[in-house]
Order: structure tokens, then sequence, then C-alpha cells
């Protein structure tokens, strides 16, 4: 198998073969839904503070940023580094009431262990060992005991308790055990989770974080007595999310948290020990998190994101006078150098681009307001950790270690990308200048447009994000079209107030901004709704179990044709990590079939939060039966998050809208499926004159197929009816081809792919892919495998009735009955097929 020249990026270590498997970050942790509790609740990296704690005098204090901790006067700009470990990240610290040291989480890329200092003499202690991943350490009044929050055991995120003394931890135990909860929990754990720990001041109580028996969201605020954890007493029963953090004032009266209560953003607000109703503390349009009470009461520290990136603020209690904590003089503890880079295209243009740059001490590095963004998964046989990365709007400057650096650019796919290893010396200042070279496709095969069509512009992360902001990013991935979809996480819809139907006015010459919506129902499957003309649709979501939003009407049809009477398209997004098994499946009640034979889905996305290769294998079949569904792409990315499935730009689609750059004309190429979907390959295809989309009949043709790709490819193939007729062989590095030859085709369709069989760390997905659309052969001719594919979707559509008939929480019998007869519809419509397709009408 041939070995990859990339090996600088991201500490990549070049063992092992191509084909090793890309894995999640942290992947011992074993809970749902990791792209939600990796961000919003695991300590990440940024170039802003995150994390916050008060030295004693409560005028100083330990925080979180870039990595390390830091110290700084709250009346001062100064700050001083205290720890800076090589090849590790440094957060959550917690100040022993002494002041003698601080305990703090540091992760290495394998897992998060808990460290202490101290501060006195600078020596770091690790304080646990075992490989799991160790959160929120906090220190009891009297400094002899520890709580955090560790998944060692199970893979869960339990409440752990330990004595401490001068030579570590002792007898480290759960507090509370483990439950499992009667209920189903789509988003979250079987097994109860218990987080965000705090103690009170006299020592004998802790308040956390817990969900026993909550469907949705991170649960209620609870207390529990440390002596006898058999008494626990839930305190205020309210939806969080990972970061409610209670902690009770000095005075012992009044307990902070952080909640978006029924609003949109996180602020801070206030309740007592009994649980009184909470009264906000502040407001704003941004999130306010990580607060914490000064030893006297007189002030609260805490992190926001009302600048969009992180940062510190100091607030006056009572009064609320508030000032941001700025570290405009560093003291680092390591030779540092100045490097400056300016990013240009062929042209000389400076050129915005995303950058991931390693220094000497193996770490990630950015500007100090960059937004440092984490990949979610990495191959362990070709990296040791995550890759991070920044958008940078050259010139950005940068502060690192003196020493040999890394720099990495990227801009889109149609750029090759820009590497280079640079030695800086202790003090210098290293100007540095990347001329990206273009590698676009041949001007042949169609005038392009790229599309994300589904991005979440804010959805709980670290940073506040904007549409100016967005346009940004998609700028930098060289991306012409942003859709963000607005969409509940529970019960917030965090860009509701965003939502328009028309361009929105960030937009620029060379990137559109686009609003539309993402419908939720995990039972029938999401559904993205582009180009709404009149307004969103409420509520948004069905099929919530134990809510008033349980009931599965209306289903992704119903919601289909309340769309498409707003002109609206409709497709089906993220649709399968796996390939759907209708005779062994538990359960199978995503409804994407009956939706495609009733008319109701306008594209799929191929390419999206998904295996591609399993949701291509569906399409084929939808294919074969004549069904002309075009592919979208979507990242889903959460663009503020700080770890996150992107960037946004990541699976995006080509269209060819023949060089016009209006919403209009990308929906109307989307529709008709001129283009090809993509995570890096670029894919060219014609046939004789023939473009994806368009129609010949069967026969002898002439194809022309060109790559370009910004990695390496390792197969570049024709399919036709979802089988392989020819291979290319590519040369060199494999990321450049063009080829043209004869070929005779029977009636259906014929496409181009590109695909890997494992990672490549310059696409941040599970593995390259590209397709283009198919070129029909006859009018709406069905393939040879017609009547198997059909039947095995009316066996899929029978699972649908199945899991639908199960159903005991539809408001009326109405909605049952009409859910019904719909699915039997579709299912006898596919059983005729099933009877009387043919190859060749």
């Amino acid at each position: 198998m041939r070995r990859r020249l990339v090996c600088a990026l991201a500490l990549l270590t070049c063992m092992g073969d191509a084909h090793a498997a890309r894995e999640p970050v942290l992947k011992q942790v074993d809970l749902p839904h990791s792209y939600y509790w990796r961000e919003l609740y695991l300590p990440q990296l940024t170039a802003g503070p995150d994390a916050v704690s008060f030295l004693p005098d409560g005028q100083t204090l330990v925080y979180s940023m870039d990595g390390s901790l830091w110290r700084q006067r709250i009346d001062g700009d100064a700050a001083t580094e205290l720890t800076h470990a090589s090849r590790a990240y440094d957060n959550q610290p917690d100040v022993s009431r002494d002041g003698r040291s601080v305990v703090f989480t540091r992760y290495d890329g394998n897992a998060i262990e808990l460290w202490r200092l101290d501060l006195a003499t600078g020596r770091e202690q690790q304080l646990t060992s075992g490989g799991a991943v160790n959160v929120e350490p906090r220190l009891s009044p009297d400094g002899t005991r520890i709580a955090w929050v560790s998944t060692q055991g199970t893979g869960h995120f339990n409440l752990f308790l330990a004595n401490m003394d001068a030579s570590g931890l002792h007898h480290a135990h759960p507090l509370l055990g483990e439950r499992r909860s009667t209920l189903d929990r789509y988003y979250y754990a079987a097994v109860d989770h218990a987080i965000n720990p705090s103690w009170s001041p006299d020592g004998r109580t802790i308040y956390y974080i817990g969900n026993p028996e909550i469907a949705w969201g991170t649960g209620d605020l609870w207390s529990v007595s440390v002596d006898d954890p058999s008494k626990r007493t839930k305190v205020l029963v309210e939806e969080t999310s990972w970061s409610a953090h209670p902690e009770l004032a000095p005075d012992g009266k009044r307990l902070l948290y952080a909640s978006y209560h029924g609003r949109q953003w996180q602020q801070l607000w206030l309740t007592t020990p009994a649980g009184a109703p909470p009264l906000p503390l502040t407001f704003g349009e941004f999130d306010r998190r990580n607060a914490r009470w000064s030893p006297d009461g007189q002030h609260l520290a805490y992190v926001d994101n009302e600048a969009g990136t992180t940062t510190l603020r100091i607030m006056d209690i009572p009064g609320g006078a508030t000032h941001a904590l700025a570290a405009a003089q560093r003291q680092y503890k390591l030779p540092m150098a100045r490097l400056t880079l300016d990013i240009v295209d062929e042209t000389g243009a400076r050129t915005p681009a995303r950058v991931a740059i390693i220094g000497n001490d193996g770490r990630a590095h950015a500007p100090r307001d960059a937004w440092v963004h984490a990949d979610d998964g990495f191959d362990r046989a070709r990296q040791t950790s995550e890759t991070h990365y920044f958008h940078c709007a050259p010139p950005c400057t940068l502060d690192v270690p003196a020493g040999s650096t890394q720099v990495w650019i990227q801009h889109g796919f149609a750029y090759a990308p820009w590497r280079q290893q640079v030695n800086l010396s202790k003090g210098s200042e290293k100007q540095l200048r990347a001329t990206l070279q273009p590698q676009r496709l041949p001007a042949t095969f169609g005038q392009w447009i790229s599309a994300d069509l589904h991005i979440h512009m804010n959805y709980g992360g670290h940073y506040r994000n904007t549409p100016a902001h967005l346009a940004q990013q998609a700028r930098a991935e060289d991306l012409d079209l942003a859709y963000d979809l607005v969409v509940n996480k529970e019960e917030r819809v965090p860009d509701i107030a965003a939502f328009r139907t028309d361009p929105d006015p960030a937009s620029t010459a060379r990137t559109l901004v686009l609003h539309g919506q993402e419908y939720h129902t995990s039972f029938w499957g999401h559904l993205g709704l582009l180009g709404l003309n009149d307004h969103y649709l409420t509520p948004g979501y069905t099929a919530y179990r134990h809510t008033a939003m349980a009931s599965p009407y209306p289903t992704n049809a119903a919601v289909a044709d309340l769309a498409h009477a707003q002109g609206a398209l409709v497709g089906y997004v993220h649709p399968f990590d796996t390939l759907p098994d209708p005779a062994h499946d538990a359960v199978l009640s995503n409804e994407l079939p009956a939706d495609v034979i009733e008319g109701k889905v306008d594209y799929i996305e191929v390419l999206g939060f998904s295996d591609h290769k399993a949701t291509a294998q569906v399409w084929y079949r939808l294919l074969n039966l004549g069904f002309h569904l075009p592919t979208g792409a979507g990242t889903d990315a959460m663009a503020n998050y700080a770890a996150l499935r992107g960037p946004v730009g990541l699976n995006r689609v080509f269209l060819d809208t023949g060089g016009k750059r209006t919403a209009a004309d990308a929906m109307a190429a989307l529709k008709a499926g001129h283009g090809f979907a993509s995570n890096g390959p670029l894919l060219g295809l014609l046939l004789d004159d023939a473009r994806p989309g368009d129609t010949l009949a069967p026969g002898k043709h002439h194809y022309r197929v060109a790559l370009r790709s910004p990695v390496s490819v390792d197969h570049l193939e024709l399919v036709h009816n979802g089988v392989v007729v020819k291979s290319f062989t590519l040369q060199g590095d494999h990321r450049q081809l063009d080829a043209s030859g004869d070929i005779t085709l029977d009636g259906g369709w014929l496409l181009l792919r590109a695909w890997n069989e494992g990672a490549d760390p310059l696409v941040l997905d599970l593995y390259p892919y590209a397709t283009t659309n198919p070129v029909w052969l006859g009018d709406h001719v069905r393939a040879a495998s017609a009547a198997a594919d059909a039947a095995w979707f009316a066996d899929w559509v029978g699972r649908n009735i199945e899991a639908a008939s199960a159903r005991d929480d539809y408001n009326t019998e109405q909605e049952k009955r009409m859910t019904l007869d719909y699915l039997k519809h579709a299912h006898d419509a596919y059983r005729a097929l099933a009877g009387g397709a043919q190859a060749h009408p």
C-alpha cells in the first residue's frame, strides 16, 4: 500500500498503512452523539480564555488560554504562563483555598488526565493515569478531597471523589454509582450521568447536574451529601445543556449557574439551595459561561463570546460593573518568536485560507484573536492527535515557540495544499509568504459554483457566529454558497433571529449566505428545506418522545408538502451511517423510500454527516428504479464550535450554473442534477456532450473524464446502474487525470466517482469521496436489477409501517390513519414495481 508523504501536520507519524480507520477523538467515551458532548462539555483548545479560578486574594486569577494555564491580576494586563506541556493542552484550573496549588486537566491526544501544579515551585504532578477522560476537578474547601467527573471503568460521565494529600489521590471512587433510565433517550445515554460538580463552602455538599428520568437536556440541578451519598436532593428542574456549572456563593445563600432558560443564549442565573424560582443575573444575545465567585463574593469571573471569540470578564457584585481582562503583555515559559503569514493566490491577490501550524513544542498555535477549530476524529496510525486549524484573512501574526515550525495552508479544493517548514530563532520576527497554485477542472466540464447546503451558524458552541463571519469562513474555504439551516437544539432555536427568505445582507460578491431550515425528526429522518419563501415551519420537530411533540405526525411527507407550498426544495440530510437492512434492523423508520416514490424529495446528501459509501448504495438502488434524485452535499458543520465536524464546505456540491451566482440559479442546478458532490476530489464527466443531469439514448458513446484533487485518490471509476464498468489507472501522485474513450451502455444511468479506502489527514472526513450526478440513458429507464431493488424498498417501507403502527403517542386517530395510509400507498407502489419492473421498457 502506498505511504503518504504528509508527516508533519498535527504530529503525523507516517506509521501504518493508508487503510487504517479514522476514529473519534476520545474514543473511550461510550456515549451517543459525540459531536455534542465533545464541544458542549469537554475542554477545548481556544486562542482566548476558556476556564478560570480565583486565588484566595480575590484579585488574581488562574485561567486557561491557548493550551496553557496563566496567572493575571484582575486590574492588570500582564499574564504569566504557568504551564506549557509538550504535545498536550491544559485547561479547567481550580485553585486550592490556601493558594498554594492548582489542579487542572491535561489532554495529550489519547486521554484527559488530572494534574496538580505547585504555584511556588512550578512542580507538576500527575494525579490520574488510567487513560480515561477526567474533567472538572474541584478541590474541597479544606483541600483534603477532590471531586471530578471521569469515564474510568464505564465510559460514562460519573462523579468521582478521592482523598488528596501531597503524594496524590487516594481511595478514588464513584460517588453516586450508575443508574439506567427507564426512558428512551435519543441524544443521551441510557445510563444517567453526573457532571458539573462544585462544593458548598462548608465542604459537606456537592452541587451537580444529573439526569435521572430526564429525556431531553443534560438534567436538573442536584445536591448530594458527601458523607452520605444516599441523601440527594433535586434543587431545580430545568433543561440544561452540559455547562450549567452550579456554584454556591461564599455566603451559602445564592446558587449561581448558566442557562438559556427558554431563550436562545446562555446567561447567568441565580437560585437558592432550596430551589427558589431563578432570576437572571445577566442579559444579552450571546453566551456567558464558566462563571466563578471570588472568595469574598464581591466579583464574578466568567467567559463570554460577545465579541465572537472567547473573552474573560470580571463583574462586580452588586452593581454589575464589568470589564474585560486582556492579556496584552505575556510572559511565556518558552523562548518565543513571531510569525506573520501573507497568503496570496496565483494573481498575487491576498486570499483568506485555512491554516494549521504546529510549533516546536508539538502543539497547535494560532493568532490571539483567532477561532481555533479541532477536527472530530483522526487516524491513530498516522496522527497522534486531531488536527487544529484557524481561518486567516492575511496578514495573520502569531507567537510560536522558537525552533522548527510546520505550516500547512488549504483554500478549498481547487487549490493545491501549501506546506512549509520554517526555523524560527528566539526573539525573531519572520515574514512568510504563501502563493497558492490553482488546480481547477478544465472549463469544458462546466462553470461551477460550490455550495455547502447544510451548515448551522450557531449551535451552542464556544464562539458566537454571525452571517458576516460565516461569509468569512466560507470565503477562506473557497466556498461560494453557505446555506445556514436554522434548527432547534432541543427547546432552543439558536439562529431563529437570523432566518430570512432572501439572501442575507452579509453576502458578498464572492460568497452568498442563505438561510433555510433543517426539520428535525430522528424517527422519519432529518430534512433540509432550501428556499422557503414565506416563513419558518414550526414547531420544527416531530416525534420527540416524552414531550408535547411526541406524535410522529406530521410525517416527512406532510412537512415536504408544506415546504413545497413555499417553493422550497426538500432533501434528506446525513441519511445513513450504515446500510439499512430491512430483514434484520430492529427498527427501520427512515421514510426516504416512501417519500421518493411519492415525489416528495428533491435531493439527497450523498455526501454529508454520514457514511458516503453506505448512502450511495441506497442512492444507486433509487436511481436503478428511474428516480431522478440528484445528490446534494452538506457538512452539518456547527460553525461556532471549537471542536466540530467541519470546516464549512467540508462536504460540498459543485453546481453547473453557467457561472451565475444567484440562489435561484444554484437551486435550479441542484434540482436538475447539474453537478457533483465532493469532500476533496474534483470530477469532470462528459458523455458525448451530455453533462450530469442530462439524458442520452442508450448505445455507444464517447466519454471524457477529468480528476483534479488536493489529495491522493485510490479509485476513479465509471459506474453504470450500480456496477463499475471502467476503472482508471492513476499515475504519479494520484491527484490528476484526463482520459477519454468509447463505451457502450444499456439504458439507466452512468456516473463518475472517486474514493479511498481509508482516511487522509488533509480531508477531515471518514475518507476522500466524490461523485457526479448521473447522466441518464433513456427516459426513466430502469436497470436490470430494478425488480430486486423495488422489492428491497417494499420490505423497507413495510418495516416503516411496523414502526409507525407500534407508536402509541399520536395526538389523534386521524394522525395515525393518515400516516399509515400514506405508507401503505408507497408500499403498494414498490410492490407493483417489484412485480412489473423491466430493464428496457
